[in-house]
């Protein structure tokens, strides 16, 4: 059996992954699958005065372990990934899309009186630098305010935390991902603007062409599973968290919304959409020591592991 360390990963931008773990289909593909905590000691406060990503670490969760060569792989927002593999010490790259295509939405709290993206100019909107939610508000946003009036502060990976800190009025809005968008919604919270946004695997060079390869034929069965019996598979964003969290324990599976779940198989990352992606990244100040998007992606392994896995 090859040995393969993933750091962990919630059902929100994982859920083929969780699910070809639980189901042995890892094991059927000769890949012995262990995965490594990524949120062990990461800090979880909110700094109103880190409004942007400049001279933050972009490994605070995403591929520290990884970095740290505790892990071969992780998957994170696409955009995030150009950023990590442009600062490696362990030479990763990017090898292809992840099969979740995640989604996420802005929200406010019940008594806001902001009801439309244009309201949000001048707004205190948290998000976790690096990770999808960060980059998908500024998308979302564009497409209503310039620039100028669209203002971040860094708040912490993982919804619970913003969520509370919204609720609290600490900040005006911030963007969530399911499990939270649908519990917001139960407390009376309003979604502003919502969209989907594709994430990506990156790998150590510990991580050849034929371990990819079976990575992706197991997480394609586990799409095809997900995919001709969503509603049965639904209750993965409930337990991952409910032992930590009891408002999310008492969600059911009829809280959520099967629609707002896609799940594809994995591919290769388009040419087009990857120089799109890495230049409007660079347009925020973000991959400066990059010239070429294609250098943040192994090619090769990347046209290798999903041409053997079709």
């Amino acid at each position: 059996m090859k040995k393969l360390v993933l750091e962990t990963t919630a059902p929100f931008q994982g859920l083929a992954e969780l699910v070809a773990y639980d189901e042995g289909l890892f094991q059927k593909e000769g890949l012995d699958v262990t995965w490594a905590d990524r949120e062990k000691g990461v800090d979880k406060s909110t700094d109103k005065d880190a409004t942007s990503p400049e001279g933050l670490d972009p490994f605070a969760s995403h591929g520290r372990l990884l970095e740290e060569g505790k892990a071969d792989m992780y998957n994170a927002c696409e955009w995030g990934n150009y950023c990590r593999v442009q600062d490696t010490a362990q030479n990763s790259r990017q090898i292809g899309r992840r099969a979740i295509v995640t989604f996420a939405a802005i929200v406010v709290r019940p008594d806001s009186d902001v009801y439309t993206p244009q309201q949000l100019a001048n707004r205190t909107i948290a998000v976790p630098f690096y990770f999808g939610t960060h980059y998908l508000t500024l998308h979302m946003l564009e497409g209503f305010l310039t620039r100028d009036l669209i203002k971040l502060c860094r708040a912490p990976n993982g919804s619970r935390y913003r969520f509370d800190a919204m609720m609290k009025g600490e900040i005006d809005a911030t963007t969530l991902t399911e499990p939270y968008i649908s519990l917001a919604e139960k407390k009376g919270c309003r979604v502003i603007c919502s969209a989907f946004y594709t994430g990506t695997e990156v790998a150590s060079d510990r991580v050849d062409s034929e371990t990819y390869a079976a990575f992706n034929r197991a997480v394609r069965e586990a799409v095809r599973r997900i995919n001709a019996d969503k509603s049965a598979y639904m209750h993965y964003f409930i337990d991952y968290h409910k032992e930590k969290d009891p408002e999310i324990a008492k969600l059911t599976v009829a809280d959520l919304r099967e629609g707002r779940i896609v799940i594809i198989d994995p591919a290769p990352i388009p040419e087009d959409e990857m120089e799109r992606t890495a230049a409007w990244v660079k347009s925020w100040g973000m991959l400066g020591d990059t010239e070429r998007a294609a250098d943040l992606v192994d090619l090769e392994i990347q046209q290798a592991g999903h041409a053997a896995a079709e």
